[in-house]
């Protein structure tokens, strides 16, 4: 494509150089471009290899459409609307050059052995020569396009019509939708990467991984709260670039917040005790929680609410005013009771061995020790039973972990008990024989009612 316009450009200065007459160049120019159009048509429908890339991946409708278009420049250009035929170019041609640009920026700055630059978020010095690329690629069309107008950018500053004050007022706020674009992506990638480093696997109860629980609890409040600044200011300094005043448009949104500040007292108390969870560091993400009637893990939040998925499944979206008093079953450690019946004839003492032994075994298996703060221990006889002795037990261990671990002790407990002949307490029922006086009342009892009358 580059060498047929440049030989077309150099063929038609040379015939004017000659004296060719305008309407034979004109002609030419029309031929020369007919010819850009088959270029063009056939790098959207060929791949490398001869092979219809449109058809070898499905997307014929695009081709189709990007074909079109080349068409309709073409015909733009042959009917002489030189300043839409431009403007389409740019609104065609800039949007794939932007995304090339991207790409190429990314896997330039890709960190090294990294086989795919998506895979992880990029880094902020990517992310800022990117938007600054693109940036600049806007800046540069925009510029291009007003040549290609016969604009002047001199003479705009000079005057000061109606039509001049619009036209500077509306490039002053794509260079600050630029700037706010600029400095929003570079803020969003830092957080990101701070999330995606707060994800690293770690010790369970360390204080790096309470340290990135709070990060990935905090930084996505930040990120939206950041978002909502950045666009606001950006939105009043390009109405004030347009040449509104914003002064009045501030008092009027005082007088509107308060408004809705009264007629929406649930979500403002939503929003502020949301923000003293935060403060007191009542729950973070990943964390188990009960507050009231609801219970579950913490997923996420936003402003105004958290999302609570249930052990069973379901999913809990709560308003942080509806919380209340939040018991946090994920923080530190928990202790776990165990208790168990034993008949009346049971040696404690040979208990007490028993579960000493055991909590040993339990805190010296390496799939429950490093979740074992201190081992399964006795602790006595709780209550006298109407037919059992029952017996308490203890163990602390990392919070979660109590289940796996009782389930384990009550195993191993029957067992050892199995084999020392402890034996376990439960209900029974005990009929006299023949010799015991009661027994013979009893059935004295029974012979003397008198059968049923059938009717």
């Amino acid at each position: 494509m580059a060498t047929w316009l440049a030989f077309g450009g150099v063929t038609v200065d040379i015939l004017g150089t000659l004296g060719v007459s305008p309407e034979v160049r004109q002609v030419l120019d029309y031929v020369l471009l007919l010819g850009l159009l088959v270029i063009g048509i056939e790098i959207v429908w060929r791949a490398d290899g001869g092979e219809r890339a449109a058809v070898r991946s499905g997307s014929a409708l695009r081709a189709a459409l990007v074909t079109a278009a080349l068409v309709a420049l073409w015909l733009l250009w042959i009917a002489g609307a030189h300043a839409v035929f431009w403007l389409a170019v740019f609104i065609i041609a800039l949007p794939p050059a932007i995304g090339v640009t991207q790409r190429s920026v990314v896997h330039v700055l890709r960190p090294p052995g990294a086989e795919d630059a998506t895979s992880n978020v990029p880094s902020v010095l990517t992310v800022s020569i990117e938007r600054g690329a693109r940036a600049l690629l806007i800046i540069g069309a925009v510029v291009l396009l007003a040549r290609a107008w016969q604009v002047d950018f001199v003479s705009l500053t000079m005057q000061d019509t109606l039509f001049t004050r619009l036209v500077r007022g509306a490039l002053s706020a794509v260079v600050i939708a630029l700037i706010a674009d600029f400095v929003w992506s570079a803020i969003k990638t830092l957080i990101d990467r701070k999330l995606f480093e707060a994800q690293g696997a770690g010790a369970a109860d360390s204080e790096d991984a309470r340290h990135r629980a709070r990060l990935r609890t905090l930084l996505p409040i930040l990120r939206n709260v950041l978002s909502i600044t950045v666009l606001a200011v950006a939105v009043m300094m390009a109405l004030a670039a347009v040449g509104i005043e914003i002064g009045p448009l501030i008092a009027g949104a005082g007088v509107v917040g308060v408004a809705i500040g009264f007629g929406a007292q649930t979500l403002v108390k939503d929003i502020f005790s949301g923000v003293f969870y935060l403060i007191d560091d009542a729950f973070r993400v990943g964390e188990y929680i009960q507050s009231g009637s609801y219970k579950g893990t913490v997923e996420s939040f936003s402003l105004r609410s958290i999302k609570l998925r249930h052990h069973r499944g379901p999913l809990y979206t709560v308003p942080f005013g509806e919380l209340g008093a939040v018991q946090n079953m994920s923080r530190d450690w928990v202790i776990d009771k165990l208790t168990i019946g034993l008949t009346y004839d049971t040696d404690l003492d040979r208990v007490k061995k028993i579960v000493k032994e055991i909590g040993k075994e339990l805190a010296n298996d390496p799939e429950f020790a490093p979740h074992i703060i201190e081992p399964l221990k006795m602790q006595g006889v709780d209550q006298f039973g109407d037919y059992a002795i029952q017996v308490r037990m203890k163990m602390m261990t990392r919070p979660g972990e109590q289940f796996t671990i009782r389930r384990k002790a009550y195993a191993l407990l029957k067992k050892a008990f199995d084999a020392n002949g402890v034996q376990f307490a439960f209900p029974t029922v005990q009929v006299a024989g023949n010799g015991d006086p009661q027994g013979a009342a009893a059935r004295q009892a029974l012979a003397g009612a008198k059968p049923p009358v059938e009717e």
